[in-house]
């Protein structure tokens, strides 16, 4: 009898279990639908240099990560040095902010719309760890540039992104004179400025050491989890977005019928005070 109580309460609390596990999250392991990236997310063997921690599951091709480390990139035909040539211990973190941006596969919970020709999606508030934001700071604080958001407003006419007009080269700490404002303006808002520390899981980490695992697997899901509490994701949820899904054995469902039978009748209520009993 005893072992018949095991059995039965083992198989309806694997019920249970199935009853509240989701769905595939739309949120989770994805790729933006932008100019570069690949529709999903997978393995790329050979990733180059700083982009190889992403190569396990990546949104980007090993061809768009070579790219990410030339000056003048065919990305985007983006030239760093338009006030001068950037320091390397300066580049590295821009070539790492690219990184992150083309390969990452956990940046879902902060896919925006983007309403430029370019691409349909863009990220928006990605909360970047305290050390990766001012390490990048501290390394580009006496490089020159001549604006503060490098999305837009640059000179075109020769291909490339030249300084506007009338504009002059500045050092970054007098452009940006605090970690946030760097991380935060450089890019239309796509970083926000945390004090949360890498390894918190509450944090995006540009840099980390792939033999420890990607760190922001942990940050999307805390963050997704955040987003479908919230009462405007609940409005907009499609009923596949957030029924839930279970695919039980069938050895599991032929054996339901038993389990409820060999449980003692105090332990087979509907209410509270049955499943309390598990």
């Amino acid at each position: 009898l005893a072992m018949g109580m095991g059995v039965g309460q083992a198989l309806l609390v694997l019920l249970a279990a199935c009853a509240v596990m989701p769905a595939k999250d739309p949120l989770l392991n994805i790729c933006m639908d932008a100019k570069h990236h690949k529709t999903k997310p997978g393995p790329e063997g050979m990733l180059h240099d700083q982009c190889a921690p992403w190569k396990d599951n990546a949104c980007c091709t090993a061809n768009t990560s070579s790219e990410a480390h030339k000056d003048q990139s065919n990305l985007y035909n983006f030239n760093w040095n338009h006030c001068g040539l950037m320091p390397p211990k300066c580049k590295r973190h821009f070539i790492q902010d690219t990184c992150l941006y083309e390969c990452s596969p956990n940046l879902g919970p902060w896919i925006d719309q983007a309403d430029s020709s370019w691409r349909r999606e863009r990220i928006l508030h990605v909360p970047l760890c305290k050390e990766d934001c001012e390490e990048w700071w501290e390394d580009c604080k006496d490089y020159l540039t001549c604006k503060e958001n490098w999305h837009k407003g640059w000179n075109w006419a020769t291909g490339t992104n030249r300084c506007p007009w009338g504009s002059m080269c500045r050092p970054f700490s007098h452009v940006f004179p605090r970690p946030k404002d760097l991380c935060e303006k450089i890019w239309s808002n796509s970083y926000k400025y945390t004090t949360e520390h890498r390894g918190s899981g509450r944090c995006i980490q540009m840099w980390f050491d792939p033999a420890q695992g990607n760190p922001n697997v942990v940050v999307a899901k805390y963050y997704a989890w955040k987003k479908r509490s919230s009462p405007a994701w609940m409005e907009n949820v499609t009923p596949e977005t957030g029924k839930a899904v279970c695919a039980l054995p069938w050895s599991v469902l032929v054996l339901l019928p038993l389990a409820l039978v060999m449980l003692p009748e105090g332990a087979r209520g509907c209410g509270s005070h049955g499943w309390g009993s598990l």
